[in-house]
């Protein structure tokens, strides 16, 4: 593909996925707002329409993190070719991570309407099971891998000049923030909210727009050769 096809689908598949993974969140996040295992059990059971969705949403989410991966290394592999392929491979695992992370809902959501059948489960074995799936962290991994990508892809095409110098350092700043961050949430030392991810969501979108309509520049060393 060209560069500029390149960076359409880029600035669409941003958009496309910040669409995609913020309702699935919140469905998830409202499918399980209760106390204790056995009471989130219920309440999925309860929503199993809505947790459904955030399913095929998380899907959607995984598959566009491919989709970047493959687009954004073909705009930065001409500034520095293992760079970028470290990038990729970082978003490659992002989307492999939220794939097996929405496989851990699947099967929340079939333990917890297996709760509610009389003679399938007993009470224990869902609430263990119910447990494992909601603390399985493959989510924070996957985020994880997004923060170590966006700031490798960021950092290219800060150096290439590929985008306005402004807006990549913004890029590498909130994304440099995220790989700080995110690994302590991994272990339990930090809980991020909100506003953690609000640099991110600024820079995306605003690149997301710039890719649609500007496109991307060939690297500054290219263009000089």
């Amino acid at each position: 593909m060209t560069r500029t096809t390149n960076a359409r689908i880029a600035g669409f598949t941003y958009l496309f996925y910040i669409a995609v993974a913020f309702p699935s969140s919140v469905l998830l996040q409202r499918a399980t707002s209760a106390e204790g295992t056995a009471a989130k059990l219920a309440r999925i059971a309860e929503h199993a329409s809505d947790v459904r969705l955030a399913i095929v949403l998380s899907l959607l989410g995984s598959f566009s993190a491919l989709v970047l991966a493959v687009t954004l290394y073909g705009i930065t592999r001409d500034e520095d070719h293992e760079l970028a392929m470290l990038g990729l491979t970082c978003r490659v695992a992002e989307g492999i991570l939220g794939v097996v992370g929405t496989m851990s809902v699947v099967g929340l959501l079939r333990t917890a309407i297996a709760a509610g059948v009389p003679g399938s489960a007993n009470a224990s074995t869902s609430a263990a099971l119910g447990a494992l799936f909601l603390n399985l962290p493959f989510e924070d991994a996957a985020a994880t891998f997004f923060a170590f990508g966006s700031t490798i892809f960021s950092f290219l095409l800060l150096r290439g000049r590929i985008i306005p110098v402004p807006l990549a350092w913004l890029g590498v700043i909130a994304s440099a923030l995220l790989v700080v961050l995110l690994p302590l949430q991994l272990v339990g030392l930090f809980k991020p909210t909100f506003y953690t991810w609000m640099p991110t969501l600024v820079f995306e979108l605003t690149l997301a727009l710039w890719l649609l309509i500007k496109g991307a520049s060939a690297p500054a060393r290219r263009q000089t050769t």
